[in-house]
């Protein structure tokens, strides 16, 4: 698989609790020499970030993040604000104790009022798969489907655990028609991006892919070990 293949599938990400504009603009500018699909940051980098990609790169922010327990009403205005500030796309977390606890029409139902808040722009919705049962997983697949997201996304970073080949292969094998897969956290590697993507991964959450690349001096090196 081409470096440009996976580059045009990561959304290079940097959501620190400590990230500075600057480290912030790195990214920005690492997105646009290796045209990546996006970068992913924090929702107060947004507007800066959106004047200075200029459109170069997508922009991409996170909502409820990354607990997931916000109410629906403060994941809509944050979902709102990142929009009318320039965001792109829209990674919200859902909220896994309404999962727990079965109560799966008010998931849905906040899946769908955050799309729509979107206004057309691409939604992914976290489900934290580490925190969940094969089960839940399922179940969230079909949830997310008829709630009209674009993606499925299996991790935010900031938990257990991030992205498992075996939950990449169960969500391709249960995600409805026009739902696409985002694997992120744990994507440490050139190997591993190759195996997420063969799984059926359309996007990476990933802040090490293009650092790999800059260390292999940009060479398409088939070697997936480094």
């Amino acid at each position: 698989m081409e470096i440009k293949e996976i580059l045009s599938k990561v959304d290079h990400t940097l959501l620190s609790q400590a990230a500075t504009w600057d480290e912030i603009k790195a990214i920005i500018d690492d997105g646009i020499e290796y045209k990546t699909a996006s970068v992913c940051i924090p929702p107060s980098f947004v507007k800066r970030a959106a004047e200075y990609a200029g459109g170069r790169v997508k922009i991409c922010t996170v909502i409820g993040f990354p607990n997931g327990y916000s109410t629906t009403e403060t994941k809509m205005y944050e979902t709102v604000d990142a929009i009318k500030n320039g965001a792109d796309e829209i990674d919200m977390v859902i909220n896994i104790g309404d999962l727990k606890m079965k109560d799966y029409v008010r998931i849905e139902t906040e899946i769908e009022m955050i799309k729509a808040a979107c206004k057309g722009k691409i939604l992914k919705v976290i489900i934290e798969t580490c925190l969940l049962t094969e089960d839940e997983k399922i179940k969230m697949c079909e949830i997310v489907t008829k709630a009209g997201a674009d993606y499925i996304k299996t991790s935010t970073g900031f938990s257990k655990a991030g992205a498992t080949r075996e939950d990449i292969a169960l969500f391709a094998k249960h995600v409805g028609k026009g739902v696409k897969i985002k694997a992120a956290g744990g994507i440490s590697s050139l190997g591993d991006a190759r195996d997420f993507i063969a799984l059926g991964s359309d996007r990476l959450g990933t802040s090490r892919i293009v650092k790999i690349i800059k260390e292999n001096g940009g060479k398409n090196d088939t070697d997936t070990s480094y």
